[in-house]
């Protein structure tokens, strides 16, 4: 049960049950306990000043600016770190979140009846990233890690733009003054960024009183959220701090004692940022708290009384449902194939136009973003509830036409993966490649590394201890992935050495340049050579040959035929590990080829 309510499919799960709850109960004989829970007012007070809310405005106002806050986290982790560095890579996803916005907008304003239904073309804009992504685990690609991305990608744009949507058509009168002092506490969230700021506290503060005085000012809470979490810097664990927090663990190891465990506490927090740390903090409130308490307040719509026959037949609502289904598909698919035809980007390797269709159904699927602002947009609880079963009707039509897009897909398009490739291309061949130990060994373990990455420096003492338990059952297998654009000497360490190799001192080479990551110069690689025993005048020819940066180039071209993008990835056989890349992790995988090759 942990283990599914970890996964997408079981967040949506947890989001679908707190749905039919509300129906059930708001259709149920206690129909009226529904709307008086949530009109039951709350209020926060202190010295004269008083904040005062029903507990549905509460959740919403509220709770959702936590959700708002864990979206705004991932946005800018993505920018700073993740997908959205490589802008080439997210400008598709960007072009498509556009035209996932504006067709489907169009088409309900095109559809939908005059007067106050049309302030109501902000409900079909949104995608629900919980819904989306789960769903894609139950009717998508068995393997969808590439198209998840993108899908990724894609809300990520959509949450920004919908969020700035609500900041901008659907909040109440403004107060300067209030607005000024959310402006101020935005002010102190990006100056705690700036000085380096490592404790989360202060961050935590400062995001309370942006919530506090944006809910003032008149403006939505979910701008407060979204800020606050965009306004958090994230980066990559630095290697002192995380060789530091490294080393005061060894030190509560061998004095346990409070003082000690403070300080390694202190040193481990430090080396993760600020931003991540908050998401794991977070999310699971997010999805598994607020979300769910949203769905329970916002889908409690009372179809009886002839109120769904109604909302059947009511323009409003199919405008809801056609532009969503169809709008987010047309819009998303055509958008991404015109992005593609004038050259704007690429699509990740993996996922075809297909994937697109299918992951572009399965936006339809608008939920949360819509129901906040089916709650913004109509005063009148009649077009509020119609506006609501179309998005209820839109989640249903658009899963089954994303299931069938998929199927189509896979059948017809020969793409039934939208994936990077997971197994090892070309197969080890004990003669060109690095071999460590018995190269005819049943089991096989094949690393990509990079000279340069702490990381795999880290594991050469994974790769050390699971050699000695295995013994001559495991052969070790080293490829060159050298990543230049973040480790400047990596390519000069690899072809360092190949060149090496040449003289039959490959894995001595090896070991020299992990040991010395801070010290790969030229003057220190040749000084490497010498201490070996090696002829440096011809290792200085093989250093600079053509043949040499060869070598290089074919691990290179072998790592992303064989989908391996980053260092360390790890094969475990012909398989790529996916996964933690620890001694007990890789141990178990290696003992389960065994038994599946019953050797």
């Amino acid at each position: 049960m942990r283990r599914f309510l970890s996964t997408e499919a079981g967040s949506a799960a947890v989001l679908l049950a707190a749905t039919m709850v509300a129906l059930l109960w708001a259709n149920s004989p206690w129909s009226a306990t529904y709307e008086a829970v949530w009109d039951t007012e709350l209020s926060l007070s202190l010295a004269g000043w008083e904040l005062s809310m029903n507990l549905e405005h509460w959740v919403v106002d509220g709770l959702m600016a936590l959700f708002f806050f864990t979206v705004g986290l991932e946005v800018r982790r993505e920018f700073s770190v993740g997908e959205l560095t490589d802008r080439r890579r997210a400008t598709i996803a960007m072009v498509a979140a556009g035209g996932g916005l504006l067709v489907p907008a169009m088409v309900y304003l095109a559809l939908a009846p005059g007067g106050d239904a049309g302030h109501g073309w902000g409900v079909v804009i949104g995608t629900d990233t919980a819904f989306l992504l789960g769903a894609l685990a139950v009717v998508g690609p068995t393997f969808s890690t590439q198209l998840r991305v993108f899908l990724l990608t894609l809300t990520v744009i959509d949450d920004i733009m919908a969020v700035s949507v609500i900041g901008i058509f659907y909040s109440e009168s403004i107060d300067p003054v209030a607005l000024l002092v959310a402006l101020l506490f935005g002010g102190v969230l990006w100056g705690l960024g700036r000085l380096g700021v490592w404790r989360a506290s202060p961050y935590v503060i400062a995001v309370i009183g942006l919530w506090l005085a944006t809910v003032e000012s008149g403006l939505h809470a979910a701008i407060a959220g979204m800020l606050g979490g965009l306004l958090v810097g994230a980066r990559n664990p630095v290697r002192e701090e995380v060789e530091q927090a490294a080393r005061r663990f060894r030190a509560f190891r061998q004095s346990p004692r409070v003082d000690v465990g403070r300080t390694a506490r202190w040193g481990l927090e430090r080396a993760i940022s600020v931003n991540e740390r908050l998401q794991a903090a977070v999310h699971p409130w997010a999805s598994y708290v607020v979300v769910p308490l949203f769905a329970l307040a916002e889908a409690g719509v009372d179809l009886r009384n002839g109120v769904l026959a109604e909302a059947l037949t009511s323009r409003l609502t199919w405008a809801v449902v056609v532009a969503l289904v169809g709008g987010k598909l047309v819009g998303i698919s055509l958008s991404t194939v015109i992005g593609l035809r004038v050259g704007l980007g690429r699509l990740p390797r993996g996922v075809g136009l297909g994937h697109v269709v299918g992951g572009a159904a399965l936006s339809g699927i608008g939920f949360t973003v819509s129901l906040l602002i089916a709650g913004l947009a109509f005063d009148d609880p009649v077009l509020r509830d119609e506006a609501v079963v179309g998005v209820l009707v839109a989640a249903v039509l658009a899963t089954a036409l994303g299931w069938v897009v998929f199927r189509v897909t896979a059948r017809f398009g020969g793409r039934p993966d939208a994936d990077l490739p997971r197994r090892l291309d070309p197969p080890v061949d004990p003669v060109k490649d690095n071999v460590r130990g018995n190269p005819d060994a049943p089991l096989t373990l094949l690393e990509y590394g990079d000279f340069e990455c702490p990381f795999c420096s880290r594991a050469t003492g994974v790769t050390r201890e699971l050699r000695a338990r295995f013994g001559s059952d495991l052969r070790y297998v080293f490829r060159h992935l050298p990543l230049s654009d973040v480790h400047p000497h990596a390519e000069f360490a690899a072809r360092a050495a190949v060149a090496a190799r040449r003289q039959d001192k490959f894995w001595e080479m090896h070991d020299l340049l992990f040991a010395h990551q801070d010290e790969l110069e030229f003057e220190d690689v040749v000084g490497y050579a010498s201490e070996l025993g090696l002829d440096v005048e011809t290792f200085l020819r093989d250093l600079e040959s053509e043949e040499t940066a060869a070598v290089v180039r074919a691990d290179v071209a072998s790592a992303e035929a064989s989908g391996a993008r980053s260092t360390p990835t790890f094969f475990v056989g012909e398989h790529r590990h996916v996964g933690p890349h620890d001694t007990e992790t890789l141990a178990e995988a290696l003992e389960s080829l065994r038994d599946r090759s019953g050797v």
